[in-house]
């Protein structure tokens, strides 16, 4: 990108306040049970900071297509229109349910990347597994057994597969990956929502998270890809089609195979940046706090060209009147 000057004041700045402006909006709706209602304050309020941001943005990851969301859309474009193009990909509340039932873990996030750099992907789900960085290429696999995977994590790390813990959904369709992970003697770590900051957990010491495994969503995988780009890991995944619909919602965003088997550079390349704000306390963020007129939020900041992560704790004065 040509103005890196302006990216980096982007990366510091202007795009923790894009998180923390969605965050802030969720945060009024934290248990109150209404899980649209909260989906959708984050989501103006993210769309109405990014489109103060200096950049040319198109939306490439977002709130579905442009008939199903009245709010940033896949193609949608945003920003001033006075700066670099870049790609956009968000959640701007990734944990409706968290939120809705006031339980930990639910963020607002926002990817950034030169335009052409992350990977267009369709609102369907996505087969993952990732894990943290220091590991040679390819110790694990998507289409390998995963007590195969944990078997040849073991190895690489230099322990036994009962010091292994994996990161898995909590759903029904991960019973067999649980079972399989179980029986060559690794720990399952279950999480009811929230697998951007369960892959993010795999390149994190402090969490014992060694490897994520399972089915979410796509563009889930696509931000958590961009994330491991800033921080070091590994991820690789497949697109899940359950229906025509889906499959020709790819063809429109020009996908054809539709059985590629996606690595991280394939996801995110290119000079990106990450970005997320707790919503609800986490393992990986302090959710919104209020006290009086006060707001306080915490922000976590990543860029890929540097390697820089910046934790930034923000206090906001509500506005009178």
């Amino acid at each position: 990108m040509k103005d890196r000057t302006l990216l980096e004041r982007t990366l510091t700045l202007e795009l923790a306040r894009v998180t923390e402006a969605a965050a802030i909006a969720a945060y009024a709706q934290v248990g109150r049970g209404d899980e649209k209602a909260a989906d959708q304050a984050a989501v103006d309020a993210m769309r109405r900071a990014l489109n103060m941001l200096p950049i040319e943005g198109t939306v490439v990851i977002g709130e579905g297509e442009r008939d199903e969301a009245p709010m940033l859309f896949i193609g949608e474009k945003v920003g001033t229109g006075n700066g670099p193009k870049v790609d956009i990909a968000l959640d701007p509340l990734e944990g409706t349910t968290l939120t809705a039932k006031a339980m930990p873990g639910a963020l607002a996030v926002v990817a950034i990347a030169e335009g052409g750099s992350l990977l267009h992907a369709p609102d369907t789900y996505m087969d993952k597994i990732a894990i943290g960085g220091g590991y040679p290429d390819g110790v694990v696999d998507l289409d390998a057994d995963p007590r195969d995977n944990i078997l040849a994590l073991a190895k690489a790390k230099g322990v036994k597969p009962n010091q292994i813990k994996a990161c898995v959904l909590d759903r029904p369709r991960h019973a067999d990956i649980i079972s399989k992970v179980r029986e060559v003697g690794a720990a399952v770590c279950l999480i009811p929502d929230g697998d951007i900051a369960g892959v993010i957990h795999c390149a994190e010491p402090a969490t014992g998270i060694d490897i994520y495994m399972g089915q979410g969503g796509a563009p889930e995988g696509v931000l958590a890809a961009a994330a491991l780009r800033c921080i070091g890991g590994q991820i690789q995944g497949r697109l899940v089609f359950r229906n025509d619909d889906e499959r020709q919602r790819a063809a429109r965003i020009g996908i054809k195979d539709l059985k590629k088997k996606y690595t991280m550079m394939d996801m995110a390349s290119g000079d990106v940046m990450f970005a997320a704000t707790g919503v609800t306390t986490g393992s990986m963020l302090t959710g919104i706090t209020e006290v009086g007129n006060t707001i306080t939020s915490e922000t976590v900041v990543m860029r890929s060209l540097t390697g820089t992560v910046r934790w930034i704790k923000t206090r906001h004065q509500r506005a009178q009147g």
